[in-house]
């Protein structure tokens, strides 16, 4: 057994579980803006309304590519570290996967931008903070 491509396949098996839970929470709409996981381009992150549409719309390419990733290491380590379905798995993994953020992005682009919010304490007198903040 080749300890290189057994490492591989296991961090692969780990990074597909990952992407598989990833993406069923944002399938489901409980994924929730975070700093590490999920769509985080700058229209996902807008707000929390655009993060949930940009994750249940990679969700289920998210899903399906943590299987692809999943497949190809438990193949790979079926077939006595077999580096075909290893590479195949990595690369059908992270093509789907950035085939879904990109379908994400595009979603939460499509959203109108969220009004701003007053700053506490103001009420829309006329002391010239409300402009700068409706920039």
């Amino acid at each position: 057994m080749n300890l290189a491509v057994t490492t591989v396949s296991v961090v692969v098996l780990v990074v597909g579980v990952s992407f598989g839970v990833i993406g069923g929470l944002g399938l489901r709409g409980t994924l929730r803006r975070n700093r590490f996981f999920g769509v985080r381009t700058e229209a996902a992150m807008r707000s929390d309304e655009a993060f949930t549409l940009a994750n249940k719309v990679a969700g289920l390419p998210t899903a399906v590519a943590g299987l692809v990733g999943l497949v190809g290491a438990v193949t790979s380590l079926a077939m006595h570290d077999s580096i075909v379905p290893l590479g195949v798995g990595i690369v059908g993994m992270l093509a789907i996967v950035v085939a879904g953020a990109a379908t994400g992005t595009k979603a939460a682009e499509a959203m109108p931008e969220p009004e701003p919010t007053l700053p506490a304490g103001c009420a829309g007198c006329a002391c010239g903070g409300c402009s700068l903040v409706k920039r």
